[in-house]
C-alpha cells in the first residue's frame, strides 16, 4: 500500500492520502459497539451500567420515556458518527394504521411491516402475542446494538 504524506513548510501541516491506514476507521467488533451503546444509554437515562444488558427493554426495564428517545437518537449519533432518520430505529405511529393493528393486537401485516421497519429486533416472542401495548418489548439494548452495526456495516 503506498502512502503519500505531503508537508507543507508554510504552515507545518501534514495531509495524508485516503489510503493510509491512519485515515481508514477499522470496524467496530460488536462488543464495542455494545459498549459504547451502553455508555450512551447510561448517559441519556440515568441508569447504572449493570441495568443496561442485551435483553434489557429500554422502556420497559430502563425507564426510557418518549422524550428520551430523541436523546438517545441524537447521543448515538455523536457516538458513532452516523445519522439516524425520523422514525427509522423504532418505527412511529404504526400502532395507530388500522392495516396493522386491529382489537388491540398487531396483524399479521403489521408484524410483516415491523419486521420490514425493524430487521434489528427479535421478534420471537412478540409474534406469540403481538399486542400493541407489547410492541416497545421489540427495543431492547440488543436491537440498538443490531441496528447501529448494520448502519455502520452500510457506510
Amino acid at each position: 500500500m503506498q502512502t503519500i504524506i505531503e508537508n507543507s513548510i508554510d504552515n507545518g501541516t501534514a495531509t495524508l492520502t485516503a489510503n493510509d491506514p491512519r485515515t481508514t476507521p477499522m470496524p467496530m467488533s460488536r462488543d464495542e459497539i455494545y459498549k459504547k451503546v451502553q455508555g450512551v444509554l447510561v448517559d441519556a437515562l440515568g441508569v447504572d451500567e449493570e441495568e443496561v444488558t442485551p435483553n434489557a427493554v429500554i422502556k420497559d426495564d430502563l425507564g426510557a420515556e418518549s422524550i428520551d428517545f430523541l436523546d438517545i437518537s441524537f447521543r448515538l449519533e455523536k457516538a458513532f458518527g452516523i445519522k439516524i432518520g425520523k422514525g427509522e430505529m423504532m418505527p412511529e405511529n404504526l400502532d395507530k394504521d388500522p392495516n396493522f393493528v386491529q382489537g388491540g393486537k398487531v396483524t399479521p401485516v403489521g408484524i410483516a411491516e415491523l419486521k420490514k421497519r425493524m430487521p434489528h429486533s427479535d421478534f420471537a416472542e412478540f409474534e406469540k402475542d403481538p399486542q400493541v401495548e407489547k410492541m416497545s418489548r421489540l427495543f431492547t439494548v440488543d436491537a440498538i446494538v443490531n441496528y447501529i452495526q448494520g448502519k455502520l456495516n452500510a457506510a
